[in-house]
């Protein structure tokens, strides 16, 4: 079986899908693989101009393959901890992408694979999907950058109810307390998630590229980010994509970028 289902779209949008539906999607070591594989290989695709991920049948991702870990407590935890981070930093790899990333969670996201979902740029759930990590009820410390992304996405508050207690949060409740951007009925989630990305896709890809790296900067303060956009402006200024841009706008017609 494969594991990874990877759709090139004609507009720039590729589809990601979870594809162990039997296993509600659990992070395999398989699957790892195939998403190592798959983010180094659109890493370097200047075609690409944006990434949308989801889970096939009903679950986006249970997280990690719970055999997986429990096979772990045999080893060292020195070895244990070796094994560990590279599996957290091949799942987070979507945050090293320039392109944006839409993650649509479509059923249950759970520990790591709700972490995953949370490292994309865009998040969008079903409004009856379940979001929780539940750690700490398996005798696990969080994982995934859990402890970084759940703060990150809505506030200390909700990330210190979800990590300590484990409740599960439904789609409709992330998008109200800012977990995820939005929450769809289930059935419009894809057609919703697509329309984003085609969005996005549209766009110039150089300044969305240069938007995305200005975000994932965190600037310290107003003039880290006057430094970098004084550079990363002019960039874009001599494009071609800009000239397109204009012409566009003053002709009341819809560009047409090529990423020069």
């Amino acid at each position: 079986m494969t594991e990874l289902l990877v759709d090139r779209h004609d507009d720039g949008v590729v589809l990601i899908t979870l594809n162990r539906p039997d296993m509600r999607n659990a992070m395999t070591d398989a699957m790892t693989e195939q998403w190592r594989a798959t983010m180094s290989s659109l890493a370097g695709d200047r075609d690409v101009r944006c990434v949308v991920i989801t889970g096939a049948g009903s679950a986006f991702s249970s997280g990690g393959d719970l055999s997986w870990i429990g096979d772990r407590g045999e080893e060292a935890v020195p070895r244990l901890r070796d094994r560990m981070l590279d599996f957290y930093r091949t799942w987070l790899m979507v945050t090293e992408l320039e392109v944006p990333t839409v993650a649509a969670v479509n059923g249950p996201a759970v520990g790591a694979g709700l972490c995953v979902a949370l490292a994309c740029d865009l998040v969008y759930a079903a409004a009856d999907a379940k979001l929780l990590a539940p750690f700490t009820s398996l005798g696990l410390h969080p994982g995934m950058a859990a402890t970084y992304l759940l703060p990150r996405r809505a506030g200390t508050g909700l990330a210190r109810e979800m990590l300590l207690t484990g409740r599960t949060v439904t789609g409709a409740e992330a998008a109200v307390k800012a977990l995820v951007n939005e929450s769809f009925p289930k059935d419009d989630l894809m057609s919703e998630v697509r329309s984003i990305a085609g969005k996005i896709a549209k766009n110039a890809p150089i300044a969305t590229r240069l938007t995305k790296v200005a975000l994932n900067q965190d600037h310290q303060d107003l003039e880290a980010a006057l430094r970098w956009e004084s550079l990363a402006q002019p960039v874009t200024m001599a494009s071609s994509d800009m000239i397109e841009g204009l012409t566009a706008h003053r002709e009341r017609r819809l560009p047409k970028f090529t990423g020069s």
